[in-house]
């Protein structure tokens, strides 16, 4: 193995087998309540104020989206029924009939344009405003029909509109956005029920729903930092389902008798994101230096087991907007040592890199490990997801010199990651690059699919070039689940209790 991860340990066998000793009587059992342990607690469940994996599980399945995919990947409606182009700017959407909220009140669309309105309002401050900011209006046009408009051609909107969230507007303007999140009230299969600080969130069923329904009548999302307390939990019978184990502990279970690991290569991309105005980032030769001193390989094969894939780009393959044939730098740690002597004393001063508990501290570790073994000073900066987010999004100015984390925008469009992350304009980037900007906004606006590819190749090729965020692997989604539970991850990251089922 890599020596650059030799001093991972692994869990013990003996605990491992003294856990998988434990009875699955309850399993065998009808299940009337499921358990699913995550990482955090989520740090909103108004849909429109956050969208972090653990979030997103929990409120995805309080609220119906305007779209949605399907399990294979296709686009399909969800509160509309159709749609069709008006022409560029102009899409006209069916909302589906017959929709009421948890609180028995009919879902109309006028709380559609409310929803749309809402999010792309800038003193909003929704995280997701840069996904949603092509929209320009929207307006009820009929008893069942709504028409937005975009301030030109929009080839993403479609895509886009599979994350928004439909909310009651009378509830909100009602109670408030402070209130509306601690006691979310949408139209999805499951309702709110409980949130107990730092332990959990309860939904129960929405026996009224439109949709297909809920096989649990309840559902618990517990808050399990460590990862092996959320392993154990699984083995011994009292979670049903747990997110973002490593693949050490995946394999762990391979012999298990009552749990399996589940494997699905995601649209996520981790990455090393680099702001380029605080020096030494600023220096081109320091950022290259950094890309060649990651051992990708070594990271995969090490540490996750084989299960990712190597990546030179912020997007896959399944993404519109990859560009095929994107190379990476090498590893080649006696270059990146190089460049650096080359840099001279600006390399001195310890570079700080900011993570948080969602991410795999083995990698964050080994990053840090391979980047001192070229001559830079590295200090792991580890806080809660919130945090990190909020100082992340604080301008390149304040934001931290270096921050490993990993990017989806559910969408599977070049625009929700590399607008996002690289678009002066946007919370999240650090790098400001006038032709960056001009080939993003092109590519926002044709619907074109051959200028959109060309736009996108040349900003995949300038992370290439000049390294504001090193792309390192695709992800590998992993979860562990009882053997007992029916359910395919997917890449976009969804987590639909409705899609899940139980087996005796």
């Amino acid at each position: 193995m890599n020596t650059h991860f030799k001093f991972f340990a692994r869990l013990s066998a003996a605990a491992t087998l003294g856990l998988a000793l434990a009875t699955s009587a309850a399993a065998a059992a009808s299940k009337e309540q499921l358990v699913i342990d995550q990482v955090n607690e989520p740090a909103s469940l108004d849909p429109q104020v956050q969208w972090n994996p653990d979030s997103y599980y929990v409120y995805r399945n309080i609220f119906d989206n305007l779209l949605t995919r399907d399990p294979s990947g296709k686009l399909i409606g969800h509160i509309a029924t159709s749609w069709r182009y008006i022409d560029d700017t102009h899409v006209e959407f069916t909302i589906r009939d017959g929709v009421a909220f948890h609180d028995g009140s009919p879902l109309t669309p006028q709380d559609v344009v409310f929803s749309v309105k809402r999010i792309i309002d800038p003193a909003f401050g929704s995280p997701q405003l840069s996904q949603f900011n092509q929209i320009t209006d929207a307006a009820v046009t009929g008893p069942h029909t709504v028409v937005l408009t975009t301030d030109g051609p929009s080839p993403v909107l479609l895509a886009q509109l599979a994350k928004l969230a439909v909310v009651p507007q009378k509830i909100v303007e009602k109670v408030g956005n402070q209130a509306f999140n601690t006691h979310p009230i949408g139209s999805g299969p499951y309702k709110f029920d409980a949130w107990q600080r730092g332990v959990s969130v309860t939904l129960v069923r929405n026996d009224d729903y439109w949709g297909t329904k809920g096989v649990f009548p309840r559902v618990v999302f517990r808050t399990v930092p460590d990862a092996a307390t959320r392993l154990a939990n699984l083995q011994a019978g009292t979670t049903d389902l747990v997110t973002t184990l490593d693949t050490d502990q995946a394999a762990q279970l391979e012999a298990s008798a009552t749990a399996k690991p589940l494997y699905a290569l995601g649209e996520r991309v981790g990455y090393l994101q680099l702001n380029t105005t605080m020096p030494p980032l600023d220096d081109v030769r320091v950022r290259r230096a950094i890309a060649l001193a990651l051992d990708r390989e070594g990271i995969i094969e090490g540490i996750l087991g084989g299960h990712a894939e190597a990546t030179a780009e912020l997007v896959t393959p399944i993404h519109v907007g990859y560009t095929p044939g994107i190379k990476a730098l090498p590893y080649d740690p006696q270059q990146a040592a190089q460049l650096l002597e080359q840099a001279g004393d600006k390399i001195g001063t310890p570079i700080e890199l900011a993570s948080g508990p969602a991410y795999d501290q083995r990698i964050v570790q080994a990053i840090q490990q391979m980047l001192t073994s070229v001559g830079l000073k590295v200090d792991v900066k580890v806080s809660d997801m919130a945090s990190l987010i909020a100082s992340i999004r604080q301008g390149p100015t304040k934001a931290p010199a270096m921050n490993f984390g990993t990017w989806s925008c559910t969408c599977q469009d070049a625009d929700g990651v590399l607008y996002s992350l690289l678009h002066s304009s946007s919370g999240w980037a650090s790098v400001k690059d006038p032709a960056v900007d001009a080939a993003l906004d092109k590519a926002r606006k044709s619907l074109d699919p051959k200028v959109r590819d060309e736009q996108y190749r040349i900003v995949n090729q300038f992370v290439v070039d000049q390294m504001p965020i090193v792309p390192i692997y695709r992800v590998a989604l992993v979860f562990g689940a009882s053997r007992h539970l029916q359910w395919t991850p997917t890449p976009d990251q969804s987590l639909f209790l409705n899609r899940m089922s139980w087996q005796q």
